[in-house]
């Protein structure tokens, strides 16, 4: 029973001592006896060091305002919008923005504030799912095939490298024209897409991870390696995918958009940004606003998580972590 604390006590110091180096692991023989609090303690130092240095890095605090403000629209679209999206008055198609409506008409008469407003739901929920779906399982596989290496591991990776070898946009599109249109086969395709570079970034961490000191000393003590992968490795490897899902964020409103806008996305009368973008495309001489609109909402929606994606990645460096 001695034995079996030791372990547990000596596997979680040093987990929480790698931690506390930031993926370095140069010196982490010299903390590895240290005692559970002290070491509590240094790793709550370091989490309170990377908030101070996210809420005071530029392009952090800008990204996460158009975030919040983008989320906040998304929620209260009901409440905010003085109009329901659908519906019509032919009277006031193509109308400018004025008073009655603030962001102006399309050519069906139809509110554009109002489906800006219900749109943003469309793409934030869309893409943040698709983003967390493809991080799940991609890193779930980058994980295991990283770990035990093997056979797997080469299947995996060969079905990566053709994936890989498809341009994004003109993987999508033969996905969506084998699968059908609509928004669900479109995020189907878009998910297939992104998975890939989930899948290498998660399998050259955790090769680089499982070669240090706290994993040897997890495998000593007789730890399995479904424990190792998921308490030791997992947690230690997420930095880079979170990075790399916000990024993507930003990529898959892109492509959403996109795809809308060549009309193989969700049908009228959703009130999608980019299937916006389609149908005003034939005014813009015209009625410019119908274009331009849904256009800002998606460019400042791809904004914000890029930035706070660049931010994330600076912040999250273990070099600036450990200093």
């Amino acid at each position: 029973m001695r034995g079996e604390g030791a372990n547990m006590a000596i596997e979680k110091a040093t987990v929480v001592s790698f931690r506390r180096l930031g993926r370095s692991g140069e010196t982490a023989d010299t903390v590895l006896v240290a005692p559970p609090a002290e070491v509590d303690d240094l790793v709550k130092r370091r989490t309170g060091r990377f908030w101070r240095r996210l809420v005071h890095h530029r392009s952090a605090v800008v990204g996460l305002v158009l975030i919040s403000l983008l989320t906040a629209v998304a929620v209260l679209a009901p409440v905010l919008s003085p109009k329901s999206p659908a519906a019509q008055n032919l009277a006031q198609a193509l109308q400018p923005p004025s008073a009655r409506n603030l962001l102006g008409t399309d050519e069906l008469g139809r509110d554009i504030f109002s489906r800006i407003l219900y749109g943003a739901r469309i793409s934030l929920a869309c893409s943040v799912l698709t983003v967390l779906a493809s991080a799940v399982i991609g890193t779930t596989v980058g994980l295991v095939t990283g770990y035990f290496g093997g056979w797997l591991d080469e299947l995996a990776m060969r079905f990566t490298d053709i994936l890989l070898a498809f341009p994004g946009v003109l993987l999508a599109v033969t996905m969506v024209s084998v699968l059908g249109s609509g928004l669900v086969y479109v995020l189907l395709a878009i998910g297939i897409y992104i998975m890939p570079g989930f899948v290498r970034i998660t399998r050259s961490t955790v090769l680089s991870v499982k070669q240090k000191e706290f994993v040897e000393a997890a495998q000593a003590v007789g730890a399995s390696g479904g424990r190792i992968l998921f308490r030791h490795i997992l947690p230690n490897s997420l930095s880079p995918v979170l990075v790399q899902a916000t990024l993507r964020i930003g990529t898959v409103i892109l492509l959403i958009s996109g795809l809308s806008f060549l009309g193989m996305g969700p049908k009228p009368p959703t009130p999608e940004w980019g299937l916006m973008l389609s149908t005003a495309k034939d005014f813009l001489r015209v009625a410019p606003h119908a274009s331009l609109i849904p256009g800002a909402a998606i460019m400042l929606a791809v904004l914000g998580f890029n930035l706070l994606g660049d931010a994330l990645h600076d912040v999250l460096d273990p070099r600036q972590l450990i200093m």
